[in-house]
């Protein structure tokens, strides 16, 4: 079943950073050190509290060497998990 495409939610920028992070055993830390920003930034921008500009969305993109539009979106991203089993309800119950 197809399900209707999200409608962007206004001026919120949703993120995988903690997910990319957390693949790559760095922590907040390590990660606003190699960009030369500030722990805390990487915390508001995993929680969404932030956006980021778009100079430190291309460092991440950089960094990560991902293309900007896998790390960040206007719509809320499925999880991996549904994404990779093909799953559209997002139910870890639901059998293919």
């Amino acid at each position: 079943m197809l399900s209707k495409p999200t409608a962007p939610e206004p001026d919120i920028i949703h993120n995988r950073l903690g997910v990319l992070r957390a693949e790559r055993g760095l922590s907040r830390q390590a990660l606003a050190e190699a960009l030369d920003v500030n722990y805390q930034t990487i915390g508001y921008l995993e929680r969404g509290d932030y956006s980021p500009s778009l100079l430190l969305a291309m460092k991440l993109s950089e960094y990560f060497r991902l293309p900007i539009e896998t790390m960040f979106s206007r719509t809320p991203f499925k999880p991996l998990t549904d994404q990779m089993y093909g799953r559209d309800d997002g139910d870890p119950r639901r059998s293919e």
